[in-house]
């Protein structure tokens, strides 16, 4: 089957989510893995190096936020995609979910349908990040989308995916006032519903990262990026 190489790790202390959510993928090829918990997902995720996590938040030992924080810390783990898959659906949480570096936020209940559009949507963003792949060299800083890898005065940068690539598009033209629409629609996609706080908290990571002064709000349209 044609998603047979594509790996998703599964994460939930209800067993039913389990079986419910990984034979519905499982349906379409893909190779399923599982975890109870947010300290069992590390692991698995160490071991597996899969391509997409979903993982639900409230959960024994380790939650999915914690768990999240800690992957993103793993170097080969960085880019993996992360979506949070939970009863929560309150504005403060997905921000929450955002912050500890999640990709994206599903809430339940969810028909097997719509689950499996939403990860063909999540996996098809990494496969034309593959694709469109090139280095920018912006004001002394070097953006290497294909590795995701930022060098900056000679000290190299780590971020989650979702933030590597909203700098990518704010230094793709550097000066330019990109609206939050159209960050939204580039960064995350159409199809995806986030909180309209999502690309404030994006930005002030890449300020604290980054640096403070390259990145300008201008308030009621978007941002901008200059050096």
């Amino acid at each position: 089957m044609k998603n047979k190489n594509t790996k998703i790790l599964l994460v939930d202390d209800e067993p039913d989510i389990l079986e419910i959510v990984g034979y519905n993928l499982a349906q379409e090829g893909y190779q399923i893995f599982t975890a109870a918990n947010g300290k069992e997902a590390i692991a698995k995720a160490k071991k597996e190096t899969p391509d997409l996590i979903i993982m639900d938040v409230m959960m024994p030992e380790m939650d999915g936020m914690e768990a999240c924080e800690n992957i993103r810390k793993i170097p080969e783990l960085s880019n993996v995609i992360i979506t949070f898959l939970t009863a929560r659906s309150e504005d403060y949480s997905q921000v929450a979910g955002f912050d500890a570096g999640a990709d994206d936020y599903i809430t339940k209940p969810i028909k097997p349908k719509l689950l499996v559009s939403k990860v063909k949507a999540l996996l098809r963003r990494l496969v034309e990040s593959d694709q469109d792949s090139e280095t920018l060299n912006v004001g002394g800083i070097e953006i290497n989308r294909e590795e995701y890898k930022i060098v900056m005065e000679g000290r190299e940068i780590s971020l989650p995916r979702k933030e590597f690539e909203l700098f990518y598009l704010l230094a793709s033209k550097p000066g330019k006032v990109f609206k939050r629409d159209e960050i939204l629609d580039k960064v995350w996609g159409n199809e995806v519903v986030v909180g309209g706080r999502t690309i404030d908290v994006h930005i002030r990571k890449l300020r604290e990262k980054i640096g403070e002064d390259l990145f300008k709000t201008i308030k009621g349209v978007g941002y901008k990026f200059e050096v």
